[in-house]
């Protein structure tokens, strides 16, 4: 088992390894005393690990008692934010209690909220079971629910007391999950790991994910450590997500997260070439990586549709909006546009994908 310390204004301790989840009670004992605890978990997930999650916290001390939502993005709403927070109080949890949030980042997300409101601030255990939540939403407190206008737009930064990765729960992940997942750890090659990228490129699929989930994690609270709010360094983990929320909202959420990532990295990429902002043959690359993780490099909507979609993004800035770039592997920086420019980059970075 591996430990990482993320270092925040309330510091925790990611545990990667395998196993986890079996001894997730006696993880958590040692950073939360006994009380009622909430297992949130949706209704796929449940049926896999949430009797061994409840069994092992109620060996720990705990009082257990479930939660459960219906699996994919489409849960991620005000209305089954308002659902737990009934839940919750209807059964009398109060400030010392905690949420155990098992699944993937749309039950993360979630509870990490409810926690983050309910009576002003619980405490909150993250326990992901995809790759995609272990290396991204589990780890750094943005919690979030989605508006009809856009992803992520209502939420709070709330961190989590303690985040166990049992990498023996991506064994019961479809290929295109894992896929998904490995899209972000590519984002973290990307951004400053070139080592990791080309591990990805190069061994695909067919990886310790332990390694590679233990790799992003301790790349990402680097960054949290020194920027918890997203006020500076840490938008740079925003690459390739400007593009990609707007590709998962035209889909209604049928496209993946990291589907919709591995999109925006190629694209940005590619139009960051075009404007001579990036090395010549880095978009090649990452088409290189992205079909050795089978992951789509083809984006089904035009310039239009992803302009209306990109412009509801919350890192727009009045007339202005952040966008990630790529200078060269590794090495990305944050760059500002106008409102105007939005279309011309989502052109530039749609033409001739392969």
């Amino acid at each position: 088992m591996k430990t990482i310390r993320v270092e925040t204004q309330r510091p925790y301790s990611v545990k990667i390894g395998r196993g986890l989840l079996c001894a997730a009670g006696d993880h958590i004992a040692k950073v939360h005393p006994s009380c009622t605890a909430t297992l949130v978990a949706d209704q796929t997930v449940a049926g896999l690990y949430g009797q061994r999650v409840r069994h092992t916290l109620e060996a720990a001390g705990f009082r257990v008692v479930d939660y459960t939502l219906p699996p994919g993005e489409g849960s991620k709403t005000m209305e089954n934010l308002e659902h737990l927070l009934s839940f919750l109080a209807g059964h009398r949890l109060g400030r010392g209690d905690l949420i155990v949030a098992l699944g993937g980042g749309v039950t993360g997300d979630l509870a990490g909220f409810g926690a983050a409101v309910y009576q002003r601030g619980m405490s909150y255990v993250q326990l992901p079971t995809t790759l995609l939540a272990a290396v991204d939403s589990s780890v750094g407190g943005k919690t979030a629910v989605n508006l009809p206008e856009g992803k992520n737009l209502v939420g709070a930064f709330w961190q989590p007391k303690l985040v166990l990765c049992d990498c023996d729960s991506f064994v019961s992940l479809p290929a295109a999950e894992l896929s998904a997942g490995a899209a972000e750890c590519l984002k973290y090659g990307m951004l400053g790991d070139p080592v990791l990228f080309d591990r990805l490129a190069r061994e695909g699929l067919n990886t310790d994910w332990a390694d590679i989930v233990a790799a992003c994690v301790a790349a990402k609270a680097d960054i949290v450590r020194t920027d918890e709010r997203e006020a500076g360094p840490r938008r740079l983990l925003n690459l390739g997500h400007t593009f990609g929320h707007a590709i998962e909202q035209l889909s209604g959420f049928s496209l993946r997260h990291g589907e919709g990532v591995a999109l925006g990295l190629l694209m940005i990429t590619r139009a960051a070439e075009r404007k001579g902002l990036c090395e010549p043959g880095l978009s090649g690359r990452v088409i290189e990586a992205l079909r050795a993780l089978n992951l789509p490099t083809r984006c089904p909507y035009d310039t239009v549709s992803l302009t209306k979609a990109a412009l509801g993004d919350k890192k727009r800035q009045g007339d202005q909006i952040a966008l990630v770039l790529p200078r060269a592997l590794g090495d990305c920086f944050i760059h500002s546009i106008a409102v105007s420019e939005l279309s011309e980059w989502i052109k530039l970075g749609l033409e001739d994908l392969p």
